[in-house]
């Protein structure tokens, strides 16, 4: 038996691109594995779509999505993580509920700032994060928050840019359910 590298791209599914490449009878082993991917990838979908049908039920969901790299994921997994927004004081508080606020160390005459504190939730932080990552690499149509973070990564650097827009956008998701809003690209609505 040999190595086989299979190519990304066409044909649609894995299984088949894996075929192609053998060019021949595949081992029974690595048929019952290539049926399970299929499987998964069945349930993968169907699952995403169930997402999306919660997601466009929900009117604040719906709202949220309005924001670039806001999707169904993270609008539901945002809102049931927060439940109720009126438990914020400010909306600045949300990004540190969720651990995206850097680590302090203080003794003496030792001061330190670390890396970001991870405490809470790491599902909605890891979301949050995909969203920031998304707005700033994918999204195509340009907002006051996008020009924000892109300032950040030339000063700081891109993953602490991320970072820092997932920390803002925590806040903006807040401020907007809470106002009933949708997100305006020429300016952001500002953490209270």
């Amino acid at each position: 038996m040999h190595l086989v590298r299979v190519s990304s791209g066409e044909p649609p599914t894995f299984s088949k691109r894996v075929k192609a490449a053998v060019k021949g009878e595949v081992p029974s082993f690595v048929q019952r594995q290539l049926d399970m991917i299929d499987a998964l990838c069945v349930e993968v979908k169907a699952a995403e779509k169930e997402i999306e049908a919660a997601a466009l039920a929900n009117p604040v969901c719906v709202r949220l999505m309005t924001v670039p790299g806001v999707g169904a994921l993270v609008a539901i997994t945002f809102t049931s993580a927060i439940d109720d927004p009126g438990r914020f004081a400010r909306s600045r508080a949300v990004g540190a509920h969720f651990g995206l606020t850097p680590k302090k160390y203080q003794s003496g005459e030792t001061d330190v700032t670390g890396g970001i504190s991870k405490v809470g939730d790491a599902m909605v932080r890891s979301a949050l994060y995909e969203a920031a990552n998304v707005m700033l690499t994918r999204a195509g149509r340009f907002s006051s928050l996008k020009r924000w973070a892109i300032a950040v990564a030339g000063r700081r650097g891109m993953k602490r840019a991320k970072v820092a827009l997932a920390r803002k956008l925590a806040s903006v998701l807040h401020r907007m359910w809470l106002d009933g809003t949708s997100f305006r690209f020429g300016q952001e609505i500002t953490a209270a």
